[in-house]
């Protein structure tokens, strides 16, 4: 007996000691990674969503309350990326490890013009106006996550957004940088945004949303069918008809949310998780393939190695955009693109990628289309080991710039993104999208991280995620790096400040590039875990900053 309890205050003892050198190790990194934390962690576009998204964590709500309520926030503090009037999709890991992806992307309303398509803008990256509005999923998003797997309240959620919403708050310098720019002054003119974002002509200094507080209160009260059913609907409709809109009462009420199993991969020791078609996930998983097949390591970084895989990774990216216009609903369009995570296909690609030069467009099959900017990304981790990785649009800036005066609701512009991708729409059709939340998993490491940016997200995400796992880089690092961009026409973009030596090798290898006209609006949230160690990494580009404990 006494040999019994000896042992086990032995081990005792040992447990406690192997907790308090893995707390020290995080404090250590933690003075040199400002964003380390030992317990539960939130990445949002800004540090007061990430706070109000680390406060519902310490409350006892679960990942999903967290993201959900960070999301709330951003749709006051971003709100020319997200909010109620757009959709979302959830990637989803349990405490066991199992993950569900839960989609309430947009869809095409029942009465969609059938000239729709001949109305896309050509030239400009942005198409404002009521006849882009898709039916808005947002909030049927969230009361399913929340259904599925949220522990606090409803209600409890939207509580500091009500406040925000209600009180104000310094108008984000972000927003403020943006309202500032010529085309989006020009975009924003003359519509009933101008009096809510500006005063005499000049960004306001605080920000108060009076009426979309009433909007959340209600919900908060009520539930989603508040928005789906009740009074919102109504005047929400009221409004975007008056505007030449089509969206009506039946398709709000008809909205569906899906509900499915992640994709998943293997790259190498990790298991990728992400959504299925029509979101970009497919894409992002074939660009990692592809590149992981090339065995990446730091050294593939550095000298004259970093030229060749630079080169690498930008036809990856062009094969990847070549692809793009398999994108399809599955609920509407036939094919299936489960052969792109064939590994006999990727060796097919990889065998077309040539060392010593690039090709022309018809070589990777690429369909030039109008490239796309906006949207948001939340990254969660709790301290069961569950997380979220969600991204949010009303697609791109301010949406469809249509304004809902008695609901305080931005409605998205979602069918654009049907742009350059389609012949035809159909009622219901959900558009193709380059949202990728992503979940990846080691015995060691989880890794939660996605992008906003539109078009860009699959290249910034890809970059971000090789740094991390195959070249060595802490996870602040992996997001700050500059990035390179491969638009729809198959030219060549790199962020302001990227290494000029490896421009111009890349300019010798014959890649056309191009100076960027507007600014990268990359951004990626994510958040990895080693061990009892959490690092999380709110992209700088937009300002942001996570929270934790």
């Amino acid at each position: 007996m006494a040999k019994s309890q000896s042992r086990r205050c032995c081990f005792c003892i040992l447990a406690l000691v192997c907790s308090v050198i893995i707390i020290c190790i995080c404090i250590i990194l933690a003075t040199k990674q400002k964003y380390a934390f030992t317990h539960a962690a939130v990445s949002a576009d800004s540090v007061r969503c990430s706070n109000i998204g680390r406060d519902m964590l310490l409350e006892g709500g679960s990942a999903v309350d967290a993201a959900i309520a960070a999301l709330l926030c951003t749709s006051l503090v971003n709100p020319q990326s997200m909010g109620l009037g757009g959709g979302s999709i959830f990637t989803i890991m349990d405490k066991t490890g199992k993950v569900k992806i839960i989609s309430s992307r947009e869809t095409v309303p029942k009465d969609v013009r059938v000239d729709l398509l001949n109305k896309c803008p050509k030239t400009t990256p942005l198409a404002p106006g009521s006849h882009w509005i898709g039916v808005p999923g947002e909030l049927r998003g969230y009361e399913r996550a929340h259904q599925l797997y949220g522990k606090l309240p409803w209600a409890k959620l939207f509580e500091p957004s009500i406040k925000l919403a209600r009180e104000g708050f310094p108008m984000p310098d972000y927003l403020t940088y943006f309202l500032q720019e010529k085309l989006i002054k020009m975009l924003i003119n003359g519509t009933e945004l101008c009096e809510l974002f500006y005063k005499d002509k000049t960004p306001r200094d605080t920000l108060k949303f009076p009426q979309l507080a009433e909007t959340m209160e209600t919900i908060a009260k009520e539930g989603a069918d508040a928005f789906y059913t009740g009074k919102i609907a109504k005047d929400l409709i009221q409004d975007v008809q008056q505007r030449n809109g089509v969206l009506s009462l039946e398709d709000l009420s008809t909205f569906q949310v899906r509900v499915s199993d992640a994709w998943s991969v293997q790259l190498g020791e990790y298991k990728m998780h992400f959504p299925p078609p029509p979101a970009g996930g497919a894409i992002l998983s074939f660009i990692l393939k592809l590149m992981h097949g090339f065995g990446l390591s730091p050294a593939s970084n550095q000298g004259d190695q970093k030229t060749l895989t630079l080169h690498r990774f930008l036809e990856a990216v062009k094969f990847a955009n070549g692809q793009k216009h398999n994108l399809k609903d599955p609920y509407f369009d036939s094919r299936d693109m489960e052969y792109i995570k064939d590994e006999e296909f990727i060796k097919h690609i990889k065998a077309l990628i040539t060392d010593g030069s690039t090709h022309n467009a018809s070589y990777y099959n690429i369909t030039p289309s109008v490239d796309r900017f906006g949207t948001t990304h939340v990254s969660v981790m709790a301290t069961d080991g569950s997380a979220v990785s969600v991204t949010s649009t009303i697609n791109q800036m301010f949406g469809s710039t249509v304004y809902s005066p008695k609901t305080g609701i931005i409605l998205n512009n979602e069918l654009a993104d049907f742009c350059g991708r389609a012949v035809s729409v159909t009622p219901g059709e959900q558009p193709p999208s380059s949202m990728a939340p992503t979940i990846l998993q080691s015995q060691e490491r989880t890794l939660v991280i996605g992008g906003s940016g539109g078009s860009y997200i699959t290249t910034a995400m890809a970059l971000s995620i090789m740094n991390h796992l195959w070249f060595g880089m802490n996870l602040d690092k992996s997001i700050t790096e500059k990035i390179v961009y491969v638009d729809s026409s198959n030219k060549v973009k790199f962020e302001d400040g990227y290494n000029e030596s490896d421009i111009k090798a890349m300019k010798a290898l014959g890649h056309h590039v191009t100076k960027n006209i507007y600014p990268f609006l990359n951004v990626v949230n994510g958040i990895s875990k080693e061990g009892q160690c959490i690092s999380a990494v709110s992209d700088a580009r937009k300002r942001g900053e996570s929270a934790g404990y």
